[in-house]
């Protein structure tokens, strides 16, 4: 090593060729030879050749670089990865150190380019049509490299120092942007689908036009999923995953032709519509079919298979129905349908009634006094003012809804809230205080480990939505009131992601003023005032937290 210090890097690079471990003898002396790695060797074009060369490996670089951070050689030879090692991060969702966790990533793309699960060929499929699916092993070694600064920016900081990186390891000039794209941006996916609703094609178009090019965008889809996997082992699921791949097809399609989603949109819904005609659902007529799919948006179509079409096809064709032959109030009782998911161990509830003010709010409020929890909701309008809310539930234990008596107390509080216009605080006040004294609750398994609450409310001019986004401690009755107070302010909701991490509450609305005169209560002062009102509803000490 002293007469060629560049044999340090490349006894790693035989290391991985051979398949094999250094021995004892070696290691020491790798160890021992660490100061040789100085600024000349950090330079070499030689070095950066041979430490290419490992990154070029397709399925076999974890166990290589691994190595080279335990000896210390790694952050040696990329001195801004130095900064790295052992630093914790105050992140709640991360569970490892910044080095270890980035080593874990790689760990992942390893896996997506060798191993045979069902779940990551969608992911090998993408990286087989890349050009060169080997970057992905330098973007996903520097793309927590901002960190070393700290948490906030790092996105941005990292492709910022990452720049003069990659012109000292010799990479192609021609990668440089597409590489530091996605280090600036290795957050925007997952962000995306998160908090705006990948249904509607205009979010869509704006996305598309942010990444620009089918090439970042498989880029950006197996790193985030790379990335998200090497945070914490919990932290992606399938429903993530849904919403991951439905974001990345959308926005394919997309980039492919720019129309080619307005005719997907066309062509599934002329499809769904001929395939109800030929169908015998009982006591439902062709005309309710074709005033069903004409009074709903094509995106319906894509984005719900032809068994919950039919459900409430029948759902609508209750209501109407009881609205025909009731002569009293319960006319305007909500029609539920409860169909259990075993595959992905929740229940859906699908709700239909009239669209009121206040509905979401009241719809939550019912869920929460049942002892169900909410994982995810979306809803549809029709034109004729009936409204599809469904809601994915699960009991308390976090499975599907067993209980009978579950489900009959929300259909109970659900009529109160709904048809006789019952305000349910004082119940679920009450509710929270009475399960958080007890000894499930009080316990130290569901400790919280500090996490900064926060609310943000803002208008997305791009999407030309005005959007909230709470992160806050889970907590009982969190989504009644969250939604209450965006009732109480003058907003209605538009659309609806709820999700919950760890006992963290994760969640996104659109509003828009619940007056006729347009968007006069989405100026700054008014947003502001809807912000302060959310604080309070997350810091209140009347909400007990669940866990």
């Amino acid at each position: 090593f002293k007469d060629d210090p560049l044999r340090i890097i490349r006894v790693f690079r035989h290391r991985q060729q051979l398949g094999v471990k250094l021995d004892f003898e070696l290691t020491n002396l790798v160890s021992k030879s660490l100061d040789l790695i100085d600024e000349d060797l950090v330079k070499s074009p030689e070095a950066n050749e041979t430490f290419r060369s490992i990154l070029s490996e397709p399925g076999n670089v974890y166990s290589t670089l691994n190595a080279m951070h335990d000896l210390g050689v790694l952050g040696k030879f990329l001195p801004e990865f130095e900064k790295l090692t052992c630093l914790v991060q105050h992140e709640y969702y991360h569970r490892y150190t910044i080095d270890f966790h980035i080593l874990n990533t790689i760990q992942q793309l390893d896996a997506v380019f060798s191993e045979t699960d069902q779940e990551l060929r969608p992911y090998r499929d993408e990286v087989h049509k890349l050009d060169d699916p080997t970057i992905l092993y330098l973007i996903l070694l520097l793309h927590d490299i901002g960190k070393g600064t700290g948490i906030k920016g790092h996105d941005k900081i990292g492709a910022e120092i990452s720049g003069p990186i990659l012109k000292r390891m010799g990479v192609d000039p021609r990668l440089h942007e597409e590489i530091l794209f996605i280090i600036r941006n290795h957050l925007e996916m997952a962000r995306f689908w998160q908090h705006h609703d990948i249904d509607d094609p205009q979010n869509i178009q704006s996305f598309a036009n942010k990444v620009g090019t089918q090439t970042r965008l498989s880029l950006l889809y197996v790193h985030t999923y790379c990335d998200a996997r090497g945070t914490s082992s919990s932290l992606w699921n399938n429903y993530k995953d849904m919403l991951h791949r439905r974001l990345f097809l959308a926005t394919s399609s997309y980039l492919a032709n720019e129309s080619s989603l307005e005719k997907e949109l066309e062509q599934k819904k002329a499809m769904i519509y001929e395939k109800l005609l030929s169908m015998d659902i009982a006591d439902v007529s062709q005309e309710e079919i074709h005033a069903h799919c004409n009074l709903l948006p094509e995106r319906y179509f894509v984005h719900n298979s032809i068994e919950e079409i039919i459900i409430h096809i029948k759902l609508v064709n209750q209501l109407l129905r009881n609205i025909r032959e009731a002569e009293s109030l319960a006319a305007l009782s909500p029609v539920v349908d409860w169909t259990d998911d075993f595959n992905r161990g929740h229940t859906a509830v699908t709700i239909v009634t009239w669209d009121r003010a206040g509905l979401f709010y009241r719809l939550a409020g019912s869920f929460s006094l049942a002892g169900l929890n909410i994982v995810s909701a979306k809803a549809i309008n029709r034109m004729d003012h009936i409204t599809i809310d469904t809601f994915y539930i699960s009991d308390a234990k976090g499975g599907i809804v067993q209980s009978k008596s579950a489900r009959e107390k929300f259909e109970a509080c659900l009529i109160q809230a709904v048809v006789q216009n019952k305000d349910l605080t004082k119940e679920i006040l009450k509710t929270a205080e009475a399960k958080s004294s007890s000894s499930f609750f009080k316990s130290d398994k569901h400790s919280h480990t500090p996490f900064p609450q926060s609310v943000e409310v803002y208008h997305e001019v791009e999407l030309d939505k005005t959007v909230v986004e709470v992160e806050a401690y889970d907590k009982i009755g969190l989504l009644f009131f969250l939604a209450k107070a965006i009732y109480e302010q003058g907003y209605d909701m538009t659309f609806a992601r709820i999700a919950t991490e760890r006992n963290i509450a994760v969640d996104t609305f659109y509003i828009e003023s619940s007056r006729d005169t347009s968007d006069v209560n989405t100026t700054n002062s008014n947003l502001i005032d809807l912000k302060n009102s959310l604080n309070k509803v997350i810091n209140s000490d009347n909400l007990k937290a669940v866990g």
